[in-house]
């Protein structure tokens, strides 16, 4: 039984509310805040309509750390979860500290002016939590997160070493929109444009911009194109399997999407450098982020389903030589807006978020530091995957991938 406090009000701390709403025995006293409170009353709403439990709501500023530290002493939680925006991480790690209290995210930080996304800024952290005695978990999300879950457990039961590793996202739903992202514009829109990079022979090698495609087939979707993207768990991977020779992270993207996000390049909209407007600094990817259909409104349209999973190769646990496994989940859009009242993207990532929470909450996840999802023992987190909406199945393949 314990307290938790929540920050951000999008679609995957809807989920992951919801989800939290669900398993009471573990998620007592559920708090919710975010810079617009009428979005955390929506949730609360939403939630108690649909499981009868109560969630306490706030206004907060995630960058105000006085304001946080306040509001973390107000409530006591067991543990603050941070599905705010990843330029707030810092903020709320070191309201966290100053207040005494375990953390948890879904997503590195990320500075404000600069599209770069790495882990760094946050395991220098590692000693000031760990001599406070508190833990803060990194990336408890889908990908990051489950993905890198999937990997260890695959290191655990299948293979000794993992030689390749292929990440591969695929969303194959469909909303009806002729343009919009499935997670926060801003920070969706900074990714795909942003070079690609994969790790080979112990180096990162850098291409241009969704500039090397492939096509998969994806188990219940069908043909995805696909294009190399540098992804934060690749970082991580590479720093706990020094074995690895070669990790890429693959995302699918439509023509419609490409077609658009070309155009909006051309024309400046997903700059990140203020540009003069009437007297003021703007962001032209923020101007664009706020005009675009807000992911948590896409749920009641999206149809079609994901296909999340990871292809490794390396030495078989068992001596017999070398072997390939891949593991994944398939989740439907309309399965999860019928539980959650949100569409998958958010589902994926908001359930492994609650499921990160219960791992500390319940001490099967504990230490004292910065640590991210590699680091832990995939079981626990595997099984509940199952139990909580998020199945996985995981089988053999002929041999290494051919792309």
């Amino acid at each position: 039984m314990s307290t938790i406090l929540v920050i951000g009000a999008g679609g995957v701390s809807s989920v992951a509310v919801h989800k939290m709403a669900m398993n009471a025995d573990i998620f007592s006293d559920i708090h919710l805040a975010s810079r617009t409170r009428s979005k955390c009353d929506s949730i609360a709403a939403s939630v108690k309509s649909r499981t009868g439990q109560d969630v306490a709501t706030y206004e907060i500023d995630a960058e105000e750390v006085p304001a946080m530290v306040n509001l973390i002493r107000k409530i006591k939680p067991s543990l603050v979860v941070n599905l705010a925006l990843p330029y707030q991480d810092l903020p709320i790690m070191d309201a966290c500290l100053e207040a005494g209290v375990s953390y948890l995210d879904t997503a590195n930080y990320e500075p404000k002016d600069e599209a770069k996304f790495e882990y760094h800024w946050q395991w220098a952290y590692h000693d000031r939590f760990k001599e406070a005695g508190l833990m803060a978990l990194l990336g408890s999300g889908f990908d990051p997160g489950v993905t890198s879950v999937f990997t260890m457990w695959l290191k655990k039961h299948k293979l000794k070493t993992i030689r390749q590793l292929d990440i591969l996202d695929c969303n194959g739903g469909d909303h009806g929109q002729a343009f919009a992202t499935n997670f926060n514009p801003e920070i969706n829109i900074r990714e795909v444009t942003a070079p690609a990079r994969h790790w080979e022979n112990g180096a990162w090698v850098e291409t241009p911009a969704m500039a090397v495609k492939q096509t998969f087939d994806f188990d219940q979707v069908g043909e995805k194109n696909m294009y190399l993207m540098y992804h934060e768990e690749l970082e991580s991977l590479a720093k706990f399997l020094p074995e690895l020779e070669r990790a890429r992270f693959w995302m699918t993207f439509g023509d419609e999407y490409i077609k658009h996000l070309t155009v909006l390049q051309a024309v400046g909209m997903t700059g990140i450098e203020p540009v003069r407007y009437q007297g003021r600094d703007i962001i032209p990817l923020q101007f664009l982020a706020a005009v675009l259909p807000k992911p948590e409104t896409l749920g009641s349209t999206t149809k079609g389903k994901t296909n999340i999973g990871v292809i490794a190769t390396g030495e078989a646990l068992d001596g017999s030589g070398e072997k390939t496994f891949y593991i994944n989940n398939i989740c439907d859009h309309e399965d999860a807006f019928e539980e959650t009242g949100n569409q998958a993207v958010s589902y994926t990532t908001g359930v492994p978020a609650m499921i990160g929470s219960a791992m500390m909450l319940t001490g099967k996840w504990s230490g004292e530091g910065v640590f991210n999802m590699e680091q832990m023992d995939p079981d626990p987190f595997m099984d509940m995957l199952n139990a909580h909406g998020l199945p996985w199945n995981v089988v053999e393949m002929d041999g290494p991938v051919s792309f």
